[in-house]
């Protein structure tokens, strides 16, 4: 085969990686694991071109290696674990099979001689790391707090600062730091924060004795009704929000029936009084006490969360 005629079937397949990149962009982003599954497809492609279909596809529609094997195939190219923590599959899967259709299988690659075809794979291998070390290096929240300013408002600019991309997951983690700063002689447990009460069988966020917390970003329906489950077998919810929800949440608990049962704290006060009593009671500075639930709060965040931009750093 001539260079001229492997510089276009390798033109050609960049163009489709680059198109299928594109098709595969939803509300701006390129998800992790169809970032993933594109690595699975030039890996089957590497050690078989062309592939075919009944090896590399399941009965049920599934890319092989695309799921128990998947974290050992990124481990091969540098790619770490935490990439994929909390990421299904589901429609990387249907995303493999179209890159692998729009690519022929491998049957025009199958034609360039073993050694550049095997150089070009790894090339289209290192176009979609990059997305994924892009992903890996976000920066964390920056947050410059002015000491004169009370607690509450440092905590307030931290929730303000993570609006847009937290989802819940910094109001719930900060919580958490919260009381493990405060009951250090207690374990408190640590969840993602987008793992449902119901899939881990757990009354709320955290309990405490017959204490349950349940944390939200923005109250619902649903989260006053757990808490009313709660109030009827005995125990006694706390429904945490950002302060400018909390008149939503009171509402809310009148329409369930609870607001004389339930308490509903803002998470502003909720930690800031925790600092103003720690300090106290310790002879530290406020600012001290802030930064040691921060360090806890990232400590906690990295246990169980894969999206680190959210930890925070304070000055």
């Amino acid at each position: 085969m001539s260079n001229v005629q492997t510089e276009k079937i390798k033109q050609e397949s960049r163009q489709i990686l680059k198109d299928w990149l594109v098709s595969c962009t939803r509300r701006g982003k390129i998800s992790r694991n169809t970032v993933a599954i594109g690595i699975v497809v030039f890996d089957h492609l590497r050690h078989s071109c062309p592939a075919s279909r009944d090896e590399v596809i399941s009965q049920g529609g599934e890319v092989s290696g695309a799921r128990s094997g998947l974290g050992k195939i990124l481990g091969e190219y540098g790619i770490p674990s935490s990439y994929l923590k909390e990421v299904t599959t589901r429609q990387g899967h249907q995303d493999g099979q179209r890159l692998l259709e729009q690519l022929e299988w491998g049957k025009n690659l199958a034609k360039i001689p073993a050694e550049e075809r095997e150089h070009f794979l790894l090339e289209c291998i290192e176009d979609l790391k990059k997305l994924a070390s892009e992903w890996l290096k976000r920066q964390s929240l920056k947050i410059d707090v002015d000491r004169r300013q009370a607690p509450t408002t440092w905590v307030n600019v931290i929730i303000e600062n993570s609006k847009g991309h937290s989802g819940g997951i910094v109001e719930q983690h900060l919580v958490g730091a919260k009381l493990a700063r405060r009951f250090r002689n207690l374990s408190i447990p640590n969840y993602p924060a987008h793992a449902g009460d119901s899939q881990t069988e757990r009354a709320g966020d955290f309990e405490i004795s017959k204490m349950v917390y349940h944390v939200t970003s923005a109250p619902s329906r649903n989260v006053l009704q757990k808490c009313a489950s709660n109030i009827r077998v005995g125990l006694y919810p706390v429904l945490l929000v950002p302060r400018e929800q909390e008149s939503k949440a009171r509402v809310l608990a009148q329409d369930e029936g609870i607001d004389k049962e339930l308490t509903i704290i803002s998470i502003e006060d909720f930690v800031a009084l925790n600092i103003i009593e720690l300090a106290t009671d310790e002879s530290k500075d406020f600012f001290a006490v802030l930064k040691e639930i921060i360090e806890i709060y990232n400590k906690r965040l990295s246990e169980v969360e894969s999206d680190l931009s959210l930890q925070i750093e304070v000055h």
